[in-house]
C-alpha cells in the first residue's frame, strides 16, 4: 500500500512561494552569455542597399522586398519626423506590407501619410513606428530598420514579426 503525504495550507504555499522565487531568480541572475543570445538578432538579417538619398523625393514610396524575396516592403519619405526615422528630419521610413490582420498587402496613401489595408481597412501610422489607428489590426507593422552608407539607404533589421512567420529569417 501507497501512503501519501498530505499538505496543509502553510506547506503548500511555502513549496509554491519557493518555485515562483526559483524561477524569478533564475531570470534575473542568468549569466549575460545567456541574456546576450536575444541581442544579436540583426547579425542574422541580410543588408540589403534600397536605395539612394539623393534621389529619394518628399512623398516618395519606393516598394523593394526584406528580408528576402517573399517579404514585401515600402521606404517612404514623410517630409516630416517618424519614430525610427533615418536621413534628413528623421522623415525616411520602411515597413513591412503585409497587414499583421490577415497578410493583405497594405498600401501607402500620401494624402493620409497611411498605409492602409484594402482587405479590412486597417489603417497604419506610418509617423508612429507603423501603430494602429482604426481596423481589425491588432498589432503595428514590422518597421524595417534603416540606416544611411555613403549616401546609399540601407535595410538591416525587422522589429516585429512579419505576418505568416515564426520568424522574419527562414
Amino acid at each position: 500500500m501507497i501512503k501519501t503525504a498530505k499538505l496543509n495550507r502553510r506547506d503548500f504555499l511555502e513549496i509554491g512561494s519557493a518555485g515562483v522565487a526559483t524561477i524569478i531568480a533564475g531570470n534575473v541572475l542568468l549569466p549575460t552569455s545567456a541574456q546576450g543570445a536575444t541581442q544579436g538578432k540583426d547579425e542574422a538579417y541580410p543588408m540589403v542597399d534600397v536605395g539612394p538619398l539623393s534621389g529619394l523625393q518628399v512623398g516618395a514610396a519606393v516598394e523593394f522586398s526584406y528580408p528576402d524575396e517573399n517579404s514585401p516592403a515600402v521606404m517612404i519619405h514623410l517630409g516630416e519626423t517618424a519614430k525610427g526615422g533615418i536621413g534628413p528630419d528623421n522623415a525616411i521610413v520602411a515597413y513591412s506590407t503585409l497587414c499583421t490582420h490577415k497578410g493583405c498587402p497594405v498600401e501607402y496613401h500620401p494624402e493620409r501619410k497611411m498605409l492602409i489595408c484594402p482587405c479590412h481597412w486597417s489603417t497604419f501610422d506610418v509617423a508612429k513606428a507603423g501603430g494602429v489607428v482604426i481596423g481589425q489590426a491588432s498589432q503595428p507593422l514590422p518597421q524595417i530598420k534603416l540606416r544611411l552608407k555613403n549616401g546609399q539607404i540601407q535595410a538591416y533589421g525587422v522589429d516585429g514579426l512579419i505576418y505568416g512567420r515564426h520568424t522574419n529569417i527562414l
